[in-house]
């Protein structure tokens, strides 16, 4: 039990919300049923709120008195993104990490949801709808993967490499631009440089050892908050790039999360030497 959440429970909720409301729509959307929000490359569709009122709907049984900060509902209503940072007790969700990859039918996105208990993250869930399976942490108790049938096998980062031999996944395209101007030619420092346009997957990789370090701007709780606690319970690191530590609180700046302090930081002299 997490902050008085059935966090196995919630696990289930963001599996049958997939099963009945994501997976009944993959590739099968039509037109009219995908929209932009802020621009061409922010996208809604109908998969991403009829979750997330699902989970909504769930999570209101299991904990009734616990704020509920969707990304959903968040464009509905910004003044939800105020009332987390003072919340004794919240649950944030992404009901569809990548939704433009969903909607283009890319088979790469997510469903995540974070325990946010006094300003601090407490738990975190990442669902692979297509996998079936889903990784959570919990503050303290380490990072685990667990299947439908309940087997469960402990997380842990990859063992730490020079940034010349790391795998990055990396996001540029929230950055400022002339802030991207500056990172794009360090990326060439890092061996392997991906972005699955899904920063669910990212995490979840990252978490179980498959890459070294991740780094993102435009801090949204609902993106990074989950993925963090993964990373950490599963012995990594991560902070803003000027150092101090990333809050449910946060949504300025950038964020490093990385397999061990020492990446972290070869990492953020490289890529951000300026900051």
């Amino acid at each position: 039990m997490t902050a008085s959440i059935d966090l196995l429970r919630l696990a289930e909720i963001l599996r049958e919300a997939a099963l009945a409301e994501i997976m009944p729509r993959f590739r099968n959307l039509s037109a009219g049923d995908i929209r932009e929000k802020t621009s061409a490359t922010d996208l809604v569709t109908d998969a991403d709120e009829a979750a997330e009122r699902f989970i909504a709907r769930e999570t209101k049984a299991i904990a009734p008195d616990a704020l509920f900060v969707g990304e959903e509902s968040v464009a509905a209503d910004p003044g939800l993104l105020e009332r987390l940072n003072c919340a004794d007790l919240a649950i944030v969700v992404d009901p569809v990490d990548g939704t433009a990859n969903f909607a283009a039918g890319v088979p790469l996105f997510a469903v995540m949801a974070a325990v946010v208990s006094a300003g601090e993250t407490v738990a975190g869930i990442i669902y692979d709808p297509l996998g079936d399976d889903v990784m959570l942490a919990e503050r303290g108790s380490g990072a685990f993967r667990r299947t439908p049938s309940g087997e469960e096998s402990r997380l842990a980062v990859a063992k730490p490499v020079p940034l010349s031999e790391a795998i990055g996944l990396i996001s540029a395209s929230y950055f400022p631009l002339e802030q991207k101007r500056r990172l794009l030619p360090q990326l060439a420092a890092v061996k392997i440089v991906g972005n699955y346009r899904c920063a669910g997957h990212e995490y979840r990789l990252l978490a179980s050892g498959g890459a070294h370090l991740s780094c993102y701007a435009k801090l949204m709780p609902w993106d990074h908050l989950a993925g963090c606690l993964l990373v950490a319970e599963a012995g990594g690191r991560f902070a803003k790039i000027d150092r101090s530590p990333y809050t449910p609180a946060d949504r300025q700046g950038a964020l490093i999360a990385a397999c061990d302090d020492g990446v972290w930081t070869e990492a953020r002299d490289t890529l951000f030497p300026a900051a």
